[in-house]
């Protein structure tokens, strides 16, 4: 009875299939060299393409919405919820786009990929260079619980003390409602699921821990842009009033930030992946700590593929999304069982994530004790 009662616990602790967390038998060269060579090239033109039709999208669906007070009852009741997320989905794939302009992929001028990118990200009141600066380092960090910067989980002698009480179905409710609703802002402001800097950190902030004495000047455009942008959509609001503020611009925006949320929160926290403390993290262990993730054609083709060429991104963030498939599909084989996919319905691993991914700890008697594993319980 003891034995068996081992062996289950063992299963559990194991998981279903976990990720190697041993070092590959392959390097990033390997990798690299595996990779179609056009797959590297950046093209303006062709990444300019892909913006234009999403602010084409944009302008569309907003002139639909002059049309609602047309539909018969109660149909307008449901334009509107469909204009907000279909809206919301084109803000991402916006938002997708200025991402891959802080990391230079969307044209090989440097100068363009800034200039652009602050204005899209300000457009959706995201600090640009503030979160370029802080993203870089998630890059250069992933998986590591020390240094990464971006839903850095937190181990058992750290989890706060009133969370054994939200580990039940109404407080991870409550936990993953308010995580999509307003997690992005949070981080922003506050560096909520960010690095544990010691003291008050915020990408709004110039003097923040975040960022190194060269990157504070970018920080303060940063902060112009995202005011310039509220102070916008105020102006906007006097003038037709907030209540259409919030139907064309508030509700679209709350989507995307919950869409943001998700597709970041599901690529980092799995019960499958590891994270490792400074005795055993490397870079490239870490970049293969995420996971891709199917969200149907239209989902991703929306995303620009951000959702199901996660893996080769932080390998290779330089790659612009339209050649991202193709560059996964040809490490695949030389990645094996470091590759990592998953296929669950988004809405089943949200809460399976929310469930299982309380905590992080090491196993008990494991020969690598700098490696950790998700956890759900207390005892």
């Amino acid at each position: 009875m003891v034995d068996s009662g081992n062996k289950i616990k063992k299963a559990e602790m194991e998981g279903k299939k976990r990720v190697p967390h041993t070092k590959p038998p392959f390097t990033i060269g390997d990798l690299k060299k595996a990779i179609p060579p056009h797959c590297f090239e950046r093209s303006l033109l062709r990444s300019m393409l892909y913006l234009v039709c999403d602010l084409s999208a944009i302008f569309l669906l907003y002139h639909t919405t002059a049309y609602f007070h047309l539909l018969p009852s109660p149909l307008p009741y449901v334009a509107w919820p469909v204009y907000w997320f279909l809206q919301g989905c084109v803000f991402t794939g916006v938002w997708m786009i200025a991402h891959e302009c802080g990391h230079h992929g969307f044209s090989k001028y440097k100068w363009f990929n800034d200039t652009l990118g602050f204005f899209l990200h300000s457009a959706l009141l995201i600090p640009y260079f503030s979160w370029k600066y802080s993203h870089r380092r998630h890059h250069s960090n992933t998986g590591s619980l020390d240094h990464d910067e971006l839903f850095v989980p937190k181990v058992k002698s750290k989890v706060p003390w009133f969370s054994k009480y939200l580990n039940n179905p109404p407080g991870r409710a409550l936990r993953l409602a308010t995580t999509l609703v307003i997690g992005l802002p949070l981080y922003y402001i506050f560096n909520a699921s960010g690095r544990d800097y010691g003291r008050f950190a915020s990408h709004f902030d110039p003097n923040s821990p975040i960022y190194s004495d060269q990157e504070r000047l970018q920080i303060y455009i940063s902060d112009v842009g995202v005011f310039a942008t509220i102070y916008g959509l105020y102006q906007l609001g006097l003038a037709y009033g907030f209540a259409w503020l919030m139907c064309v611009y508030g509700m679209p925006y709350l989507v995307h930030n919950a869409l943001v949320v998700t597709i970041v929160y599901l690529h980092h926290t799995h019960p499958d992946l590891p994270h490792y403390d400074s005795s055993e993290w490397d870079w490239l262990r870490g970049a293969l700590s995420t996971v891709d993730r199917d969200y149907g054609f239209f989902l991703n083709t929306l995303f620009h593929n951000i959702t199901d060429a996660h893996v080769v991104h932080h390998l290779i963030s330089i790659i612009p999304h339209y050649h991202a498939v193709e560059a996964t599909d040809a490490i695949k084989p030389i990645l094996g069982e470091y590759y990592q996919s998953d296929d669950t319905p988004v809405h089943k691993a949200l809460w399976r994530s929310i469930t299982e991914c309380l905590y992080v700890d090491q196993d008990e008697g494991a020969p690598r004790q700098g490696v950790y594993w998700f956890r759900n319980k207390f005892t």
